[in-house]
């Protein structure tokens, strides 16, 4: 059991993430209690996309490449199109996610986030959702997915969309709470 307040949390983004889908686990998460860092494959600050332009920007806490998968209790993967799509690009970030994966930690991926699950080969034999248009993305994975507004399976979280944020970040805690899971190692 780990207590959410003892909690570090890494939130792996980069830019054209959803606004939304970042700023409030990183809220939610530090009202816990529990330290976020935010890590990109770049330094300095990452860009949201909001309401069909660019948005805020979110400093970046840590690089990918200074950043280690035993340090952290949680990740969190922010959706939007653009951000998850350009992550599954990149090799160094498809490690980091499988690595976290396979420590049996709380990995949470909300909206088009999943993608990163699929690319780093842990999206096979789980229940997922998503946001609904990569729903055959995860299917054809091998995931079974199913329309909630929140889906947990072995502490990897999925939620759809920003409408599922207070159900996403809930369950990210409780799953920080029961500490790390059993499950076989990403394919």
């Amino acid at each position: 059991m780990t207590k959410i307040a003892n909690a570090t949390i890494a939130i792996l983004s980069t830019h054209g993430f959803e606004k939304s889908e970042l700023f409030e686990p990183k809220r939610q998460m530090e009202e816990a209690g529990a330290t976020v860092h935010v890590i990109a494959p770049e330094a300095g600050a990452i860009t949201s996309w909001d309401d069909k332009n660019w948005g805020e920007e979110m400093s970046v806490d840590k690089t990918l490449a200074d950043a280690k998968v035993e340090d952290y209790d949680a990740l969190i993967l922010p959706g939007g199109q653009i951000n998850p799509d350009i992550l599954r690009a990149n090799a160094d970030a498809v490690a980091f996610i499988r690595d976290f994966h396979d420590t049996g930690r709380t990995l949470a991926a909300i909206c088009h986030a999943p993608w990163l699950l699929i690319e780093a080969g842990a999206a096979k034999g789980r229940d997922m959702t998503s946001y609904a248009s990569i729903k055959t993305d995860l299917i054809n994975a091998g995931a079974n997915w199913q329309d909630s507004a929140v889906v947990c399976d072995k502490a990897i979280v999925t939620s759809r969309s920003p409408e599922d944020l207070d159900a996403f970040c809930a369950k990210i805690i409780e799953e920080v709470r029961e500490g790390a899971h059993q499950r076989n190692k990403a394919a």
